[in-house]
């Protein structure tokens, strides 16, 4: 339910009339009624029509507390604990306007939800999570029809098959730049564990068969949002270092582009953000980009709290390279921050850390830069 004096956007309100429940936060508002000269003349300078935002620019901020996509507790303050760290204040100091539309109401996971049990499928809580990526794939949609860089706070990384599917409705043509450990195309017949967190693109491709999984009816061809399938040539991993043997025969199968940790170190990250837009936005032309940043792709020194960390991951320049990089192609326009879970970790402290780390992220996609 909404919760007691919050006033909800436009967007929050569409989303409670299919349905959905939008709670909002303390605060939600337009930070900012216009900008100072040096902002907007920055702002003119930056916007690249191709990207599907308007002018003046402004972010939409909606949170995803869904942690029904994988098994461990905590991840589901993720937006919280995100938003704690004065989000709000770094993204309207780069000048942008702000729009804080509150968390999309989660469905939790209940047992008189529909049984997933065809034979060989396996995916835990799929009516919860299917319906929940349903609720912020009509948030996320509203908000980008208005032109809004939509930046979606997770929650597992189960919520990109909302977000993306969101992005998508609305901006077809989008690419989108995954940043992850794991490569999440794993279908439930494929997935080891059934979690629906390893599952996201394998949704948004038409891999897994939405119409015959409880939840994920709505995303399925021919669906009323008008979502299309995501097409292979229109996504790029980096960072993989912990792929299951399924996926990457559909990774090969499909020809999909992948930078591994091996092809990070080999190339450097900035010939691979080259190839990356090249890829997306270069030959193929300039089109909208999402980036979906998984927290775990950074390496478990700069970013302990998450639910899946692997050695060897992103460093932090790299991580903010990626970001920055995305953000000078003037193209990016929605993005995802996901897995921060602030009760893990082996320090107290750590959660705080990584969810910083998380914002400084946010910064460097929107624009923050030495010079």
């Amino acid at each position: 339910a909404d919760r007691p004096g919050a006033m909800l956007t436009l967007a929050a309100r569409r989303v409670a009339r299919i349905g959905g429940a939008v709670r909002a936060p303390a605060a939600t508002a337009l930070s900012r009624a216009g900008f100072a000269d040096d902002a907007a003349a920055a702002d003119a300078a930056a916007f690249n029509p191709a990207s599907g935002l308007v002018m003046p620019r402004k972010v939409a901020v909606i949170g995803a507390p869904v942690a029904s996509g994988q098994g461990l507790d905590g991840v589901d303050d993720g937006p919280q604990i995100l938003r704690e760290q004065d989000i709000r204040g770094k993204v309207t100091d780069l000048g942008w306007r702000f729009e804080d539309l509150g968390d999309i109401e989660p469905v939790r996971p209940s047992a008189t939800d529909p049984a997933d049990t065809p034979p060989g499928h396996k995916a835990r809580h799929a009516f919860a999570v299917g319906r929940s990526c349903e609720r912020i794939a009509n948030a996320v949609k509203a908000a980008a029809d208005d032109g809004s860089f939509v930046l979606t706070l997770g929650g597992d990384h189960s919520i990109a098959a909302g977000s993306l599917a969101g992005v998508l409705a609305s901006r077809p043509e989008a690419g989108v730049v995954w940043v992850d450990a794991h490569a999440d195309i794993n279908t439930p017949e494929s997935s080891p564990s059934g979690n629906v967190h390893g599952m996201p693109v394998a949704f948004l491709m038409r891999l897994a068969k939405a119409a015959s999984t409880p939840g994920f009816e709505w995303l399925a061809e021919g669906n009323e949002l008008g979502v299309p399938a995501l097409l292979p040539s229109r996504i790029v991993y980096v960072g993989l270092r912990q792929v299951d043997v399924g996926e990457r025969t559909l990774l090969r199968k499909l020809g999909i582009k992948a930078y591994d940790m091996h092809a990070v170190d080999k190339l450097g990250i900035a010939r691979v953000m080259e190839e990356a837009l090249d890829h997306l936005a270069g030959k193929a032309g300039a089109r909208p980009l999402h980036l979906s940043f998984d927290i775990d792709a950074c390496d478990p020194s700069i970013a302990a709290s998450t639910g899946t960390t692997v050695k060897g991951g992103l460093n932090y320049r790299e991580s903010h390279f990626i970001c920055e990089e995305l953000a000078r192609s003037s193209l990016l326009s929605s993005m995802d921050l996901v897995e921060v879970n602030p009760r893990l970790g082996a320090a107290k402290e750590d959660g705080g850390k990584t969810a910083a780390m998380g914002v400084e992220l946010v910064s460097s996609a929107l624009g923050l830069s030495v010079l």
